[in-house]
């Protein structure tokens, strides 16, 4: 094949994956299926779920929309739950840039949450809790069966692996029989 041909093909082809290819949203939109409502002091907050209902360690994504957008304003979001509690700065969400929010977060554990919102902004200071955040149980199996039961293929490869090392061994080891 001459040279000319080789480029003539990778040329060709890459041109058909560019032409080919679908364009890729770089991230999904944000599907809010529930909403909640919040009054931190002068600022109404619209808290956005992805699932509904909440359920420990399944991943969600939560929104805190303010009224008149979070330009200018800065809050803090406290969390408390059933054996621990946080706090963090609201940022916005990274991929619903117009309001604060939380992306692609699970709850550890089931029982009922608080988040308790501070919002400083030109309208002065509020502070506003949602309560209770019922957090459901965990959905499908328990995590150790779930972990047992996908560990078993990986059991089985090793367990073929040592029976083929160990034949493979022997007939190694064994002596040729001569003619």
């Amino acid at each position: 094949m001459t040279v000319r041909r080789v480029v003539t093909v990778l040329v060709t082809t890459a041109a058909l994956l560019a032409v080919t290819a679908p364009v890729a949203g770089a991230y999904e939109p944000v599907e809010i299926v529930h909403t909640e409502k919040v009054q931190a002091g002068p600022y109404p907050i619209v808290v956005g779920f992805s699932t509904w209902p909440v359920r420990a360690m399944r991943s969600l994504d939560f929104t805190f929309a303010v009224d008149g957008g979070v330009d200018g304003k800065t809050g803090v979001l406290a969390i408390t739950a059933p054996g621990d509690s946080w706090r963090e700065p609201l940022a916005r969400h990274p991929r619903k840039r117009d309001v604060w929010g939380l992306d692609v977060r699970a709850m550890q554990r089931p029982g009922d949450y608080t988040l308790t919102f501070r919002v400083d902004g030109p309208l002065g200071h509020g502070e506003g809790t949602l309560t209770p955040l019922r957090v459901l149980d965990q959905p499908g199996p328990p995590m150790a069966l779930s972990w047992g039961i996908s560990t078993l293929p990986l059991l089985g490869l090793i367990a073929f692996l040592a029976i083929a090392w160990r034949r493979t061994r022997r007939s190694l080891s064994a002596p040729t029989p001569s003619r």
